[in-house]
């Protein structure tokens, strides 16, 4: 299996990409900066270094082709202001879909967050407001496309040691913390299956071996 990473060097692309690696699958990490190539390729991955935000539909396809998967697991993350929620956590996905289907990717990755799908809390400020709205869109966007999609809305995301343990579902389940570890598993577990197809699946700690969460879906 070819799978393509867009985000490689954010904390849960390089967890999968380690745990790929193990699997002997061909990971292709996509980054914005060459300096971020040393980390992707001790993790096991070969970097790409492209800019969703500013390459263009015809660029972003030529990276995917010949793959069998695409994972977003890009984000414009904390310290961010609300624009670039729209145009990395929204449009990026938007743009990675629409690359795969021209490129014939089948399957299609995406991690979300749990709250999107559901109003904001309106206590929130604007740029929480806006993650929350861009996740929304991305899903939305997701689900009209003809690829085998997946939708995974992690809780709180922690640096903990994975448990292996979680709760997997469709929607709703009690928002809670998972680490980006046990996050990354259930990525690998997935890829690997094909289980979880055309479904939005929420993700927590709890008491269900990674495996068998996936092999109930």
């Amino acid at each position: 299996m070819r799978v393509v990473i867009a985000g490689g060097h954010g904390k849960i692309a390089l967890r999968l990409t380690a745990l790929l690696h193990e699997r002997e699958t061909e990971v292709l990490g996509m980054i914005r900066k060459s300096e971020h190539a040393p980390v992707l390729e001790a993790a096991g991955a070969r970097p790409i270094e492209l800019d969703l935000e500013h390459s263009s539909r015809a660029e972003i396809t030529e990276a995917l082709r010949s793959s069998d998967a695409v994972v977003f697991a890009a984000g414009a993350g904390k310290g961010s202001g609300v624009e670039r929620k729209y145009t990395v956590d929204r449009d990026g996905s938007v743009s990675l879909a629409a690359a795969a289907e021209d490129a014939g990717v089948p399957r299609f990755l995406q991690i979300s967050t749990m709250g999107a799908g559901q109003p904001p809390d309106p206590d929130a400020g604007e740029v929480w407001k806006a993650y929350i709205d861009a996740k929304t869109s991305a899903e939305q966007d997701l689900r009209s496309r003809d690829l085998d999609w997946t939708i995974l809305r992690p809780g709180a995301l922690t640096d903990d040691p994975g448990s292996g343990l979680v709760t997997l579902s469709d929607p709703p389940v009690p928002r809670g913390r998972v680490s980006r570890q046990d996050v990354a598993a259930v990525l690998a577990e997935l890829l690997a299956t094909g289980r979880g197809s055309s479904h939005t699946l929420e993700l927590a700690e709890g008491s269900t071996p990674v495996p068998d969460a996936v092999a109930a879906l």
